[in-house]
């Protein structure tokens, strides 16, 4: 007998949730108590699921967490190249992608356990390719328009970029954020 795929489709979208929801409440308790002192038994009983059943999904607490990070890393990738595609010109797509990046950056936690766990491991080596990808393309595009120097090889500048923005994660303040990208920007111009 073949299950409707309605039927499937209700697993699949009841099995979304909740992964979800181990996700959401893994990271909430980690928030509160830190990596160390969180159980699968606590993941469990917060989403009010069976142990076993948690254990069908994640094998333990840091394997959630790395799941948790990837979503996290892949939303704000899909964020930039919304914001990319947005944008008009190719000069203003560079600014709105750098700014973007350059506020994710100011608003990611750092120093903590947390942070310390979660930025290790291969997911996120593929998403600083993945991101350096993204601005080395937009800056050629801008290259091609005349907005950006064509001295220096789109990834040299997407280096200088993504390296000059991670001290948005130092910043006090979104203007100063906003400073640190004009300043980017501006040495990304084409000499005279």
């Amino acid at each position: 007998m073949d299950v409707p795929k309605l039927w499937n489709e209700t697993i699949e979208a009841h099995r979304a949730a909740v992964r979800d929801a181990i996700l959401e409440t893994t990271a909430a308790l980690v928030g509160t108590h830190g990596p160390a002192s969180v159980t699968m038994s606590q993941i469990a009983a917060e989403v009010g699921i069976g142990r076993a059943t948690l254990y069908k999904y994640f094998p333990d607490v840091e394997a959630i967490l790395f799941a948790w990070h990837e979503r996290h890393v892949k939303d704000h990738l899909e964020h930039l190249a919304r914001v990319r595609d947005q944008a008009g010109d190719p000069g203003r797509r560079l600014g709105a992608v750098l700014g973007a990046y350059a506020l994710i950056t100011y608003e990611r936690p750092h120093g903590t356990e947390l942070a310390a766990l979660v930025h290790r491991g291969e997911h996120v080596a593929h998403a600083q390719q993945h991101l350096s990808n993204l601005v080395r393309d937009v800056i050629a595009e801008a290259a091609g328009s005349g907005d950006v120097r064509d001295d220096v090889a789109p990834d040299e500048l997407a280096g200088y970029c993504l390296h000059s923005l991670g001290a948005a994660g130092t910043l006090t303040s979104k203007a100063a954020v906003s400073r640190l990208v004009n300043v980017t920007l501006t040495g990304l111009r084409p000499p005279r």
